[in-house]
């Protein structure tokens, strides 16, 4: 009987761990939500951003990359390989990977209809697929916006 109670708390605590493990978001998830709820709050009458101020996390570098770039030259770009990253499928949809001492602080991924905003860089400055910034350079963005869709543009 005893040995079945400590079985029964053994195989308890393994299913609490692996749910708690499934459960918990990562920090560039937990980042994008909150520079989604920023994004999504800007006044209606801002119309100019600076991206390093509406971004509620600490970052140093911002990489965003064209449609179709591979996973592998991605992580090759940016220096370090995470578990969660996707090619994009089609032209418009935003990878942008926010940074911190070379580590991921934050991925954005998708559709802006989808995510509900979406953050375009100008396309002068792709080299290779991507675009480096550092959050020390004018990060002015126009805010327009687009039925239910908040777009922040590269001045």
């Amino acid at each position: 009987m005893k040995l079945k109670r400590v079985m029964l708390v053994i195989l308890s605590l393994i299913v609490i761990i692996l749910l708690v493990n499934i459960l918990k978001k990562d920090i560039w998830d937990k980042n994008a939500d909150l520079l989604k709820e920023k994004v999504l709050s800007i006044d209606e009458t801002r119309v100019n951003v600076n991206l390093s101020e509406i971004t509620p996390f600490d970052w140093d570098t911002v990489y965003t990359f064209s449609s179709y770039t591979s996973t592998q030259n991605i992580y090759n770009t940016v220096g370090y390989k995470w578990d969660t990253i996707s090619e994009t499928v089609n032209e418009g949809m935003n990878q942008i990977v926010f940074m911190k001492d070379g580590k991921v602080v934050c991925y954005i991924y998708g559709y802006p209809v989808n995510n509900g905003y979406g953050i375009s860089f100008r396309d002068d400055e792709y080299k290779n697929g991507a675009i480096k910034l550092n959050n020390n350079k004018n990060l002015d963005f126009k805010v327009e916006r687009n039925d239910d869709v908040i777009f922040l543009i590269q001045s």
